[in-house]
């Protein structure tokens, strides 16, 4: 029998009050318990309110010592993210002998895909980043004044688009190594399913999203 310690984490007091950030991945939990480990036992819950850039949090620290200290123990999260949104952090959870950590909406992951999927994240949200602030820039620019409605959809529309060239080039060190490599469309999306790596509208992966994320990097 695995051991479970869950850890669950919001960022916004907004989120902890209203409990809509908490069901959701407490929803994702129970999906993974009751789909993929069914001769388990929870011993523990932790909740935090606390931003994922922060590596000292009270609460994750707790369920990290209580995993280290419990035979056959994991320590389960939601989201990668919510564990934290540092690929350092990650790596160091990862590393740590005596932890051994599960992500219930990719139950089938390993360590390495885990390392390339936080990876993956993390650049995505500095690029994501970037492209916000020089969006505002060029429409500052162009004389836009920003604060009303019209501007606020302008940018708006900017960050979408920089969403979407953003994972599209997050992807590219993937897809395109596969694609020099010989492998179909078709052949890629399977791959990018198997591991559970989400598309732009979190849908499935087939060869036009893939032949789409090359359009769009290219």
């Amino acid at each position: 029998m695995t051991n479970y310690v869950v850890y669950c984490r919001v960022s916004r007091k907004s989120q902890g009050d209203s409990g809509l950030g908490l069901e959701a991945q407490e929803r994702d939990i129970e999906i993974f318990l009751s789909t993929y480990a069914q001769d388990a036992e929870v011993i523990a819950e932790f909740r935090e309110v606390q931003s994922g850039a922060d590596d000292d949090r009270p609460e994750l620290t707790k369920a990290l010592a209580l995993v280290r200290s419990t035979p056959d123990c994991e320590l389960l999260v939601a989201k990668l993210d919510r564990l934290s949104r540092r690929v350092s952090f990650i790596a160091k959870v990862m590393d740590d002998k005596k932890v051994r950590l599960r992500v219930a909406s990719m139950p089938h992951a390993d360590a390495f895909q885990l390392h390339i999927y936080a990876a993956l994240a993390e650049q995505e949200r500095e690029f994501i980043s970037r492209r916000t602030i020089a969006a505002l820039g060029a429409a500052k620019v162009r004389g836009v004044k920003l604060g009303g409605c019209r501007p606020q959809t302008v940018a708006r529309n900017d960050a979408v688009k920089a969403t979407a060239d953003a994972h599209a080039t997050k992807l590219l060190g993937v897809v395109l190594p596969m694609r020099e490599a010989g492998k179909t469309y078709a052949e890629i999306a399977q791959a990018l399913q198997t591991m559970n790596v989400p598309t732009a509208r979190g849908g499935r992966w087939n060869d036009v999203t893939v032949a789409r994320i090359l359009r769009r990097a290219a």
